[in-house]
């Protein structure tokens, strides 16, 4: 999923450069890419703390193994 996002968000950038390079000037078509590209972003970072959130706890889930002498 996170990969989807990060080509999504890659996809954005350059459709924003290809407008840049037809107009020469920021266009609002840019501002919705820019609009777009920070709800990528946005969606990025929640299904990065989502993985973190479960790595985390598989990580405190793991039994604790002490060795009596």
């Amino acid at each position: 999923m996170v990969e989807d996002l990060y080509k999504q968000k890659r996809s954005l950038e350059l459709r924003w450069h290809l407008e840049y390079e037809q107009f020469g000037k920021y266009t609002l078509d840019m501002v919705r890419i820019d609009d777009k590209i920070k709800e990528v972003i946005t969606e990025i970072k929640l299904e990065e703390n989502k993985i973190a959130d479960r790595e985390n706890a598989i990580n405190n889930a793991a039994p604790q193994v002490s060795v009596a002498t």
